[in-house]
């Protein structure tokens, strides 16, 4: 199944500038995912470090780079808000989901560009639940799962609607943008998307939050039941939304 999302980055880092022999700073990298994306784009000459506070999926990030043969990544347990000048300076600093869930996202940006070289760019990818679930059909189970997803990460404290804040966070960072743009997640009755399975990875925080129960979300037969309810009403249906931008350190 091809992940669309992972599509956008991409999209993203190359219209950014993300290019060869750069050195970029990758914040909030878990497993590595955009980490492994900018390593290929920067080469054997650049270098990614990937930064999270979560020293588990940090491991399996070096894993993966290590099983995939990338020399040129460095993984670092730390948070984003107290980066330490041993990392050195970077062309570029990314994030995906990260800034709606920082408490001051305007600081934690502001606080990045200490570790910026002059006219080096931040790049942010931001889900936003403003505009979404959206079908011109009524799709019950559709708009249930995306309250399960949504509703779970708005009670984990999360800016749920930090796409439509993106541009101004990196303006009151002292960021000059230069580009922002929103892409959809469109499933129809023939597409698939991996809602089921990031339900699956939700499940501890769906239960632990009181928004739904295991039984009530029933993964096991979730995919399905998803494409069953598009196939018979013939709908399609948009669940996600997603902003990328990006800008550059002012002198």
């Amino acid at each position: 199944m091809i992940d669309v999302v992972d599509e956008m980055t991409g999209r993203l880092l190359a219209d950014a500038g993300i290019g060869a022999g750069m050195r970029v700073l990758d914040v909030g990298c878990g497993r590595g995912d955009v980490s492994l994306m900018i390593a290929q784009l920067v080469g054997a000459q650049g270098q990614v470090v990937g930064v999270d506070r979560d020293a588990r999926p940090l491991a399996a990030a070096r894993d993966r780079a290590r099983e995939q043969g990338l020399s040129n990544m460095t993984f670092v347990e730390g948070d984003l808000g107290a980066l330490g000048p041993e990392l050195g300076l970077f062309d570029a600093i990314v994030g995906r989901r990260v800034l709606m869930y920082q408490p001051d996202a305007v600081a934690a940006v502001r606080g990045l560009s200490g570790a910026l070289r002059p006219g080096g760019a931040v790049v942010f990818q931001e889900h936003d639940a403003t505009m979404v679930p959206a079908s011109v059909t009524p799709l019950p189970l559709h708009e249930r799962v995306h309250h399960w997803i949504w509703r779970t990460v708005e009670r984990e404290g999360a800016d749920i609607h930090m796409g439509f804040h993106l541009a101004a966070v990196l303006e009151q960072a002292g960021f000059a943008v230069e580009r922002v743009r929103a892409e959809a997640v469109v499933q129809t009755p023939r597409t698939r998307y991996r809602t089921a399975a990031i339900v699956r990875a939700m499940v501890p925080r769906i239960v632990e939050r009181g928004v739904a129960t295991e039984a009530e979300l029933d993964v096991e037969t979730l995919e399905d039941r998803l494409v069953a309810e598009r196939t018979k009403a013939n709908a399609t249906y948009i669940g996600d939304v997603v902003f990328c931008a990006w800008g550059r350190r002012r002198a």
